[in-house]
């Protein structure tokens, strides 16, 4: 019954492990989508702020290529709305995730409690 109970319980621990593992790559994408979009919210001000007939460039590789101050301020509004995007998706995932981490710790708990009382009559019979 304890061999059993303790095969149980080490299946268990892995899984609660791989979500944990899991959780934590959404977690980190979560902040490098989070500096992105700090980071062309800015840009978005920034672009706010120019005149009409102020000069934009875009930078492609080494070369600076001068670009329309309308298209750089759609395509930074592209770029914000695509990453906002991403972050809800990142944050109904790490819900789930968090969830499933949840339940797996109750099951782990329950296990455990049942390995201690199967080692215990198990020392009560020896």
């Amino acid at each position: 019954m304890a061999d059993g109970v303790q095969k149980r319980l080490q299946s268990e621990v892995e899984k609660y492990q791989s979500v944990q593992k899991d959780l934590q790559k959404y977690m980190s994408v979560r902040q490098q989508l989070d500096a992105q979009l700090n980071e062309n919210t800015l840009v978005k001000e920034e672009l706010d702020r120019l005149e009409t007939e102020s000069k934009v460039y875009k930078m492609i590789g080494p070369v600076l290529v001068k670009q329309d101050l309308e298209e750089s301020k759609q395509n930074v509004q592209k770029r914000i709305d695509y990453i906002s995007g991403e972050i809800k998706r990142h944050d109904v995932t790490i819900k789930d995730l968090e969830k499933k981490q949840d339940s797996q710790r109750e099951t782990l708990s329950k296990l455990q409690h049942q390995f201690q009382q199967a080692q215990v009559k198990a020392a009560a019979r020896a």
